[in-house]
């Protein structure tokens, strides 16, 4: 008998805005612990919440990019329980009228399979609501503590419908995710920091079976490839359960990493567990046409309309620009530097291969980055002036992106400009020739490739700063006498 997952996706996304949900303290990541607190988010009693106008709108906007309705008439409600993170011993979230309802999240289904690249899926949306953050709990050797500066910050919840049916899928539905949100400014998405969280629920069930299997609910991770490998994990547990005939309760598990394994925390609560009822402090939020219109007219590029765009106005390829859109930053960096230059193409290189590759060995983002968008189109500008070679140039970049000097200082500096003299040329040529009289005699007996040994000696010989054309071509001119 064959099986087969069906996965549904909760993903809690941090709003970005200057201050918490409900007061007035900042948002600041990194502060030292419990200094952006106050009364309200510390749930001191007697305390009044204020609800943020921008988290709504941001809500709202979310909810406009991924076509849901936008509810007019929506309502706070407290959310019981009893925990460290939250001092109120309760969250004010939505349960039953959310902000927004339905909608759908298009997918490529090329990003974690490269074999079906351009193929669509569209993943539905249950609802997005909102709600406030928890506190983050730390555990050391002998004692634990809790951080209440995150308490409080503005969080979307966005439910996905069941309609994910592989961890490849969830891994390209969290990415367009981020990429949306990201670009469009509602959140930075970093998953390091707890800007993006996903709870996972799965299930098995035979092929043609009608019923959903018994829900599996995977808690609190943090990274898109973990989630693909929990998904894995999971599916491939329940599946040999199965087999062997087992029967599965509902239930919360999480994701041991370095075991590769889920465990289980405890069995699933349910929505009465929490004791809903209608937050008291809060007004029902009520939007016009208006408002919702004024959220509309922020609606900027998204990411699949930025790629085309970059592939028709710069002549890069699709993946390129994929690489590029996948982080709003980079994609500014790069139209910064690729609209002050002539070659576009040249910048998307040194970008998406040189600049990303060096962030991620030193575990940067681009914002940590010394290197500037005009400091890259003037190295271009050197490589295609031929002022100093392609060799010269990824050497001038790797001292660039430490130091974060300008390219043509570091050339002056260090001496590295092109050789282009004719003469010195032809006294590379010259010594090469005499130091391979084997290559040189393979290639006048018509071994064309044997040039490239006397040529690379010779370029050697430059320390790399020879002009490449001219000295092929003394080489070539010389060797046919």
């Amino acid at each position: 008998m064959n099986y087969e997952a069906t996965i549904g996706l909760e993903v809690h996304v941090q709003i970005k805005t200057a201050s918490k949900m409900f007061c007035a303290c900042a948002t600041e990541f990194g502060a030292l612990p419990n200094t952006n607190v106050c009364p309200v988010c510390l749930g001191y009693p007697g305390v009044l919440p204020v609800m943020n106008e921008a988290a709504v709108r941001k809500t709202a906007l979310t909810g406009l990019l991924f076509g849901c309705e936008i509810a007019r008439f929506s309502k706070w409600d407290r959310k019981n329980y009893f925990y460290p993170d939250m001092p109120k011993n309760y969250q004010i979230s939505q349960y039953d009228l959310p902000l927004c309802k339905g909608g759908a999240v298009e997918i490529d289904l090329g990003t974690a399979d490269k074999s079906k690249a351009g193929q669509k899926k569209k993943i539905g949306l249950t609802r997005i609501h909102l709600e406030e953050d928890v506190a983050k709990n730390f555990h050391f050797e002998t004692t634990s503590g809790v951080d209440f500066n995150r308490a409080g910050t503005p969080l979307m919840e966005m439910v996905s419908e069941p309609d994910i049916a592989s961890p490849d899928e969830a891994f390209a539905y969290l990415t367009a995710l981020r990429e949306i949100l990201s670009a469009a400014g509602i959140s930075d998405c970093d998953m390091e920091k707890g800007q993006m969280r996903c709870d996972c629920n799965v299930s098995v069930r035979p092929i043609g079976q009608k019923e959903f299997g018994t829900k599996i609910e995977i808690k609190n991770m943090n990274t898109i490839s973990g989630v693909r490998r929990a998904l894995a994990f999971e599916i491939q547990r329940q599946t040999e359960g199965l087999k062997r005939g087992e029967t599965f309760k509902q239930e919360t598990r999480r994701w041991d990493d370095a075991a590769g394994a889920t465990q289980l925390m405890r069995v699933k609560e349910f929505a009465h567990d929490y004791r809903y009822f209608p937050e008291p402090d809060l007004m029902p939020v009520e939007l016009d046409d208006a408002f919702v219109e004024s959220v509309r007219g922020g609606i900027s590029e998204l990411p699949e309309q930025k790629r085309q765009r970059f592939v028709t106005q710069y002549g890069i390829s699709e993946y390129d620009a994929g690489v590029l859109v996948a982080s709003a930053a980079v994609a500014q960096f790069f139209e910064e530097a690729a609209a002050a230059s002539k070659n576009p193409k040249a910048i998307c290189n040194w970008v998406a291969n040189d600049l990303l590759r060096e962030l991620s060995a030193a575990k940067k983002t681009i914002a940590d980055c010394k290197v500037q968008p005009k400091q890259i189109v003037d190295l271009v500008d050197m490589v295609d002036g031929r002022q100093i070679s392609s060799t010269i140039g990824k050497q001038v970049f790797m001292e660039m992106f430490q130091s974060g000097k300008n390219p043509s200082d570091i050339v002056k500096e260090k001496g590295l400009a092109q050789v282009t003299e004719a003469s010195a040329i032809e006294e590379l040529a010259d010594d090469a020739i005499a130091a391979n009289p084997k290559s040189v005699a393979d290639y006048k007996a018509g071994k064309i490739a044997a040039l490239n040994a006397i040529f690379g000696q010779a370029m050697r010989a430059s320390g790399g700063k020879a002009n490449p054309q001219q000295l092929r071509e003394m080489l070539t001119r010389k060797l046919s006498r």
